[in-house]
C-alpha cells in the first residue's frame, strides 16, 4: 500500500482513498455522537450553512468549535458530548479543521474519517478494500499537528500489517500542542477529559465513511467485520 501525508492546504486533484484524520477533536467527537445513538453526521462547510441546515431541520444537533454560541446545540467536545442522548438524530458539524479536510477530498472514492478510537477498525476497512494507495489528510495546523501525524502513520502501520506499536504513536499525540492547550484551556469548549478521551485506542468498533447524499457529505458508522481469529478492535 502506497501512502501520502498531506496536509489540506498540500492536497491536488482528488485521491482515490482518502483517510481523513482530527484526534482533537472533530473525529473523536464524531465517534462519541454515533456512539450516543447518532443516525448520521453532516459537515457543514461554515458555521452559516450549519445554522441554516438546522433552520431548515429544527430536531438536528448543530455542534461546533469553540465556546456555545446561538443556535448551536452543542459544542466540539467528547467530555461534553458522552452523556447527550442522540438517538436516532442527525448532527450538523463544522469545525476548524477536521471537515475542513473531508470536504476537501468528498470526490474521492472513499473517504475515511478517524481518529485513535476507531484506529483499528479503520485500517481493516482499509485492508478490506484492498486500498493500494491512500493519502491520509492530516488537518490540524496546516498539516504539522503531532497527533493527526502520530494517528495517520500508526493507521498506516497497522494496514500495511507492519505491527506498529500503539503507545509511542499515542504518546506523541499526548505531547502534542493541541493536548497542551486543551489541558491548558486555551481551547474554549472543552471538557477536563477531552484529551483522555481522544487517545483513547480502539475505543469503538466502527469506521467511519463519508459520501455525498444530494448535495451533502454525510458521515456514517460502518461496522468492519472481524476476520477468523482476529481480536476485536
Amino acid at each position: 500500500m502506497e501512502t501520502r501525508f498531506l496536509g489540506i492546504a498540500e492536497l491536488t486533484g482528488t485521491p482515490p482513498v482518502a483517510v481523513v484524520v482530527d484526534v482533537m477533536r472533530a473525529y473523536t467527537v464524531a465517534a462519541w455522537a454515533f456512539a450516543g445513538g447518532a443516525e448520521k453526521i453532516v459537515l457543514a462547510e461554515s458555521q452559516a450553512d450549519a445554522l441554516a441546515l438546522k433552520a431548515r431541520n429544527p430536531e438536528w444537533v448543530a455542534l461546533k468549535d469553540g465556546p456555545p454560541a446561538p443556535g448551536f446545540d452543542a459544542v466540539n467536545s467528547p467530555g461534553l458530548l458522552r452523556s447527550v442522548d442522540l438517538g436516532g438524530r442527525t448532527v450538523v458539524q463544522k469545525t476548524t479543521a477536521g471537515t475542513v479536510g473531508a470536504l476537501a477530498v468528498k470526490e474521492a472514492s472513499l473517504v475515511l474519517c478517524a481518529g485513535f478510537v476507531v484506529a483499528e477498525a479503520t485500517a481493516r476497512l482499509l485492508r478490506r478494500r484492498g486500498c493500494d494507495a491512500v493519502t491520509f489528510v492530516v488537518t490540524g495546523e496546516e498539516g504539522r499537528a503531532e497527533e493527526d501525524l502520530a494517528c495517520a502513520q500508526y493507521i498506516a502501520g497497522r494496514a500495511t500489517g507492519s505491527g506498529a506499536d500503539a503507545g509511542a504513536f499515542v504518546r506523541r499525540a499526548a505531547e502534542s500542542r493541541a493536548a497542551a492547550e486543551l489541558t491548558e484551556g486555551v481551547r474554549q469548549g472543552a471538557h477536563p477529559d477531552d484529551v483522555a478521551l481522544c487517545l483513547e485506542l480502539d475505543r469503538f468498533p466502527f469506521a467511519m465513511v463519508a459520501t455525498q447524499e444530494d448535495s451533502l457529505m454525510v458521515l456514517r458508522p460502518y461496522a468492519v467485520p472481524v476476520p477468523p481469529g482476529a481480536a476485536p478492535a
